[in-house]
């Protein structure tokens, strides 16, 4: 619950100084540290008191000092924006002052390892900046470690506190410590979480799942041969025409409409959406992932969106689309090092496009191939022999609807 607590009331302070162009790994750097500064800035103003009041003007002034020099820091950074000097500064004040702070109060034991708080500075390097400057600032923690002992035969004993508060501040240094890097690591992998999901997100709206943890996990080509798939190419009718005299917000829009329904049913059926192209719909059925039932799940699917189109009106309009399918072999794989692409090759995928483009308004139109595989359970028309191009006379049928007998989407 008290972590929950912190991860809400961390955020609106940590916005300042973050830019609506920056990204979401500077914004969650510079979150943490102006979050962090806040922290050690309480921190340091409540050591200051304590130590003031048990007599220590000198340490006491030394956390007090960083208290007011981090304020400043922040509000500078607020106003200018000028994120590597905030981080620079912080990291600097976190590693010096709990080594000068240890000195005042008489070394290692007198000052209950006050330097502790030193080891936040290489830990802030380690979120708040590139990974590869962190080993620096560790070193320069460590060099000040070396130092203190070093130092701890000359260090003069003034003032020193009794051995139960040196006790008590050994407490409150380590849990406090602790606390803050505790608190820091949380959040940052909270957040870190949430910007892997959205990443994973767009990912896979890109790719097939499978073939996204293949391309996170191994660097090789991805080329599969399906020896069974079935492919559907889906277009309005009359597009050009149509776009003509549309608007270009409006007509993207139109398209935003009509595609995200076929997502639906896309996600509905359990099939692959391959691309769009322009006003054309691709989507296949048996890969990535194989399925004995890719052409009449593909069918089932095709049947439902030239339904939904012709009941439905998209932006005021009235639209028909040709849809085509084909079943045979494919190639698979994706392609492009940067925007890559998942996508289907072969004479299948050429063959299904022709079946649409030579296809009918308000029409789903079948291979003999496909035909062959669905004709036991759904209704056809036949068209009979049509000339397709680049294939010369092809046999081809008009699906209808599916015989009541027909399983659901899901089998």
């Amino acid at each position: 619950m008290f972590f929950n607590a912190v991860a809400r009331i961390l955020p609106p302070i940590a916005r300042i100084g973050v830019a609506p162009s920056d990204s979401d790994e500077l914004r969650l750097q510079k979150n943490l540290m102006v979050a962090g500064s806040f922290m050690f800035i309480l921190a340091g103003a409540l050591w200051g008191v304590i130590y003031f009041i048990l007599a220590q003007p000198v340490a006491g002034l030394i956390p007090l000092s960083y208290a007011a020099v981090s304020l400043f820091s922040i509000i500078l950074f607020g106003l200018t924006r000028r994120y590597r000097l905030f981080r620079i500064s912080q990291l600097v004040l976190i590693l010096l002052l709990p080594f000068l702070l240890q000195l005042a109060l008489g070394g290692f034991v007198n000052s209950s390892a006050v330097i502790l708080w030193s080891i936040l500075s290489p830990l802030g390097a380690l979120l708040f900046a590139s990974p590869r400057h962190a080993p620096y600032w560790f070193v320069a923690y460590l060099g000040l470690v070396v130092l203190s002992g070093f130092l701890q035969p000359a260090t003069p004993m003034v003032g020193s506190l009794s051995p139960r508060l040196v006790t008590a501040f050994f407490v409150m240094n380590i849990a406090a410590v602790s606390t803050i890097v505790f608190v820091l690591i949380y959040y940052f992998v909270g957040q870190r979480n949430i910007f892997q999901e959205k990443s994973d997100k767009l990912l896979l709206n890109i790719l097939p799942e499978g073939i996204a943890a293949i391309l996170k996990n191994e660097r090789r080509t991805i080329a599969d041969y399906h020896a069974e798939a079935t492919i559907l190419f889906a277009d309005v009718a009359d597009f050009t025409p149509l776009s003509a005299g549309m608007a270009p917000v409006e007509l993207v829009e139109l398209l935003n409409e009509v595609f995200s329904d076929f997502d639906a049913l896309v996600e509905k059926y359990g099939l692959e959406k391959i691309k769009t192209i322009g006003d054309c719909y691709m989507v296949a059925a048996g890969v990535p992932h194989p399925r004995p039932d890719h052409a009449h799940v593909l069918a089932r699917m095709a049947l439902e969106m030239r339904d939904h189109v012709n009941r439905r009106h998209f932006g005021g309009r009235q639209l028909a689309f040709r849809i085509g399918i084909n079943s045979g072999p494919v190639v698979a794989g994706v392609i492009g090092h940067k925007k890559f692409i998942y996508d289907l090759w072969g004479d299948t995928v050429n063959t299904a496009s022709r079946m649409e483009s030579h296809g009918l308004a308000g029409q789903v139109q079948v291979t003999e191939t496909t035909y062959q595989r669905l004709r036991h359970d759904f209704c056809f028309e036949e068209r009979g022999v049509v000339h397709i191009k680049g294939k010369g006379e092809m046999k081809v049928y008009l699906l209808q609807e599916a015989q009541r007998t027909m399983p659901g989407p899901h089998g």
